[in-house]
């Protein structure tokens, strides 16, 4: 049964008849326009000079053409890189094919660079390799969430490179959270901004490892807190940070008024909008910016082998 075309759009409500109770529950995604925003409102878009930026979606994703990440980064080169960052949030090089110690060495022009003793690590303390291969330890998929935010300074970036990919499969997909937050409802934003939660490393490292494991590292990553709206320290620019892996529950509240706006926060980074996918090829690189970003690697090519290296770019203490 379809509708008639010849249905008017408005009614008079003294004579519409009566209908059935169609409310669905408050918390979830409310469909209609987006606010897709991709720069701070006043700042104007500019073109790039030292390299060709082809965009991957409205406000998330570009590919950068024209670089060789194993040679040296010119200063003038590395500021418009960071432009790019800030600006579409991750970025794709292909074919690369990048030593870890080149890919150190173009990571470090953004800063030192972190380790994390919960991932096997690559040919350096500060290279995870995550390989999964069939029979390896499962780690990170599956989940959207953004990097060690358990830390009291979660990682500023992270560059990953894909040495061996599967035939079909394994995207990465990244979710813009300043688009997220943009698009929350009047009173969500102002439950939310000035907020705290908690953050905490064993939610989600305990579906990998023991509880003999996990005791190891309980000293060395208590629980911290962090905004639930952090404002980005180079843009200004207002984010959820909130994600389903590591954030515990807001403070201040009771459990369950908690997890229902944590659930309704956390949903978020599933909207397409804020979306971008990536497609691998061996050799590729994606530089994304941890503080704006929330990712997601799909685990649907069992039972093909998917290799990995990253580094990740320590960062600073997240204030609203």
């Amino acid at each position: 049964m379809t509708l008639s075309s010849s249905l008017p759009l408005t009614h008079d409500a003294t004579t519409a008849p009566a209908l059935r109770d169609h409310r669905i529950p408050a918390d979830g995604l409310c469909e209609g326009p987006r606010i897709l925003r991709r720069l701070p409102d006043g700042v104007p878009g500019r073109p790039y000079e030292k390299f060709e930026l082809v965009p991957q979606g409205p406000v998330i994703g570009a590919e950068i053409r024209g670089l060789d990440l194993s040679r040296p980064v010119p200063s003038a080169v590395r500021d418009e890189l960071n432009r790019a960052l800030l600006e579409w949030k991750v970025l794709f090089f292909r074919g690369q094919h990048l030593t870890p110690d080149a890919q150190r060495r173009f990571a470090r022009h953004w800063g030192e660079l972190e380790t994390n003793p919960l991932l096997a690590p690559g040919d350096a303390d500060d290279v995870v390799r995550f390989d999964k291969s069939p029979g390896t330890v499962p780690t990170f998929e599956n989940v959207w969430h953004t990097d060690v935010t358990f830390r009291e300074r979660p990682a500023l970036g992270a560059v990953l490179q894909l040495r061996e990919v599967p035939p079909v499969g394994g995207d990465t997909m990244w979710a813009d959270m300043a688009a997220a937050y943009d698009n929350l409802p009047a009173g969500v934003r102002e439950r939310i901004d000035g907020a705290s939660a908690v953050h905490d490393f064993l939610p989600g490292f305990s579906r990998f490892y023991s509880p003999r494991q996990l005791a190891q590292f309980q000293e060395q990553f208590p629980p911290v807190e962090h905004p639930v709206v952090r404002r980005h320290p180079e843009t200004g620019r207002r984010m959820l940070f909130v994600n389903t892996s590591f954030t515990t529950r807001i403070v201040g509240l009771d459990r369950p008024e908690s997890d229902r706006l944590l659930r309704l926060l956390f949903q978020q980074a599933h909207v397409p909008e804020f979306q971008v996918r990536f497609r691998w090829q061996a050799g590729d690189v994606a530089f994304w910016d941890n503080r704006a970003t929330q990712h997601y690697a799909v685990n649907d090519y069992a039972p093909h082998p998917r290799v990995a290296e990253r580094v990740a770019i320590a960062g600073d203490r997240p204030f609203g």
